[in-house]
């Protein structure tokens, strides 16, 4: 049987890499990743001898490209998984492969790494005791509402992913059905221009409502609990 290695990757800065991924990338049969020019940059800069087979696996192929990597599996060689950035599976596809390799008896090997939510929740400044990430909101106002006063009443501290063009009407919906609590918006973390601006919804909400913003995007909202939300 072969071996599915799921290799986390760097979000931003490429020094942001494990050395056993760096060993396993240069090991194995094949490589199967979200952008194979972004791979590149990884192979190029830690000078990685790449695979003999090279392929993508993202949302758009995900089922063809999963049938590859089973049959790579099937011939008992080794298969390296890799995103964009972070770990494959988290906002990602990869967990289908991952759970279908499984299912067909073959080693899937876990390989930790960098990933926003984590990054994200330490930066913000915010209670690390418990916390639920949430991907990304749905695009439309009535359905983000919803999607946010689902953990409403929870006293966990949230972690959503944002386009940076829709963050301003995120914080604006967050602000409504969630009152004023403290939060962070985590923006090109790990990067040259990475920031990161703290306060309470609401003035982040006014601060954003009109901001061109550029890069990825991660907020961060403090959990159902009066130590972190404004008084009236």
């Amino acid at each position: 049987m072969g071996t599915l290695y799921v290799v986390a990757t760097p979000i931003g800065n490429l020094e942001d890499i494990t050395l056993r991924a760096i060993r396993i990338l240069g090991e194995v049969d094949a490589l199967a990743c979200e952008d194979t020019r972004m791979t590149r940059r990884i192979f190029d800069r830690h000078e990685i001898k790449r695979p003999r087979t090279l392929f993508s696996y993202h949302e758009h192929n995900e089922k063809n490209a999963g049938a590859r990597i089973l049959g790579l599996l099937n011939e008992g060689l080794s298969v390296a998984l890799c995103s964009d950035g972070g770990c494959p599976g988290v906002s990602d596809p990869g967990y289908r492969i991952i759970r279908d390799s499984q299912a067909a008896g073959h080693l899937v090997d876990i390989l930790p790494g960098a990933t926003a939510v984590t990054t994200a929740l330490l930066a913000s400044g915010l209670s690390t005791a418990s916390f639920s990430f949430k991907g990304f909101p749905p695009r439309k106002s009535g359905p983000r509402k919803r999607f946010l006063e689902a953990d409403g009443a929870s006293p966990h501290t949230q972690i959503i992913y944002e386009s940076p063009f829709r963050i301003g009407k995120l914080l604006a919906d967050a602000f409504e059905v969630l009152g004023d609590r403290q939060a962070a918006v985590c923006i090109e973390l790990t990067k040259k221009f990475e920031r990161v601006e703290r306060g309470y919804l609401g003035d982040l909400a006014r601060d954003f409502a009109d901001r061109k913003v550029k890069g990825e995007v991660c907020l961060v909202i403090a959990g159902n609990n009066p130590k972190f939300c404004r008084e009236a």
